[in-house]
């Protein structure tokens, strides 16, 4: 089965701002442009997904992540994070010969195209299914088989809500990449250790990351 990988991006002045403790404002837009670059780039490397789209507002991103390789869906609802997936996922759902449709966290830098196969590769067999973050209480991707809506519901919580809404919980190990999200420090650390890829490198090159 082939995907289209959806990818929700906040415009970069607004990102990521649980990472004050360890991004200044100056270094934070950077830094998640390059989690969503790094994101994207091993995203399209995988097997199992034929294209990305980035919905998105901010023009930057937007030619950044088009040199990718992605395309640009505007986020027209305005309406938070589930109103843009929704709209996205019905955009590309309605174009001739749709792939299949999952929603992907665009703060993944330290993610294996391997990992990612795995994970699509299990969903398949699911009308829609998701992979709860590396802390267990949020969510990464939510995948939703062709014809069938997506019904996103991420924000805090959201593996409740997603299990509720009658969605499968993918329980799988080894595939540490897809969980771990970057929203603290500490993630940040994490995904570090994982190894990140080399847009990520470069920008927490200039961070003062205790390694303790």
């Amino acid at each position: 089965m082939q995907w289209t990988l959806v990818v929700p991006l906040k415009p970069l002045a607004e990102a990521k701002s649980r990472l004050s403790d360890t991004a200044g404002d100056g270094l934070r837009p950077g830094l998640a442009l390059a989690f969503a670059q790094d994101t994207v780039a091993a995203a399209l490397e995988c097997p199992a997904v034929r294209d990305v789209v980035v919905v998105t507002n901010d023009a930057l991103a937007a030619r950044e992540l088009t040199s990718l390789g992605a395309g640009i869906v505007p986020d027209r609802p305005r309406g938070g994070l589930n109103a843009a997936l929704a709209h996205a996922a019905a955009t590309v759902g309605s174009a001739r010969h749709a792939a299949s449709v999952a929603a992907l966290n665009a703060d993944l830098p330290a993610l294996r195209p391997a990992e990612l196969a795995r994970v699509l590769d299990t969903a398949a067999a699911f009308p829609r299914a998701f992979l709860a973050d590396a802390a267990g209480v949020g969510t990464t991707l939510l995948a939703a088989s062709r014809g069938r809506e997506l019904r996103p519901f991420f924000g805090p919580g959201s593996r409740a809500r997603h299990r509720a809404s009658g969605a499968v919980e993918l329980c799988l190990d080894a595939v540490h990449s897809v969980r771990q999200d970057v929203d603290t420090g500490n993630d940040l650390r994490a995904a570090l250790a994982l190894g990140v890829g080399p847009r990520t490198a470069a920008v927490a090159a200039r961070l003062l990351i205790s390694e303790q």
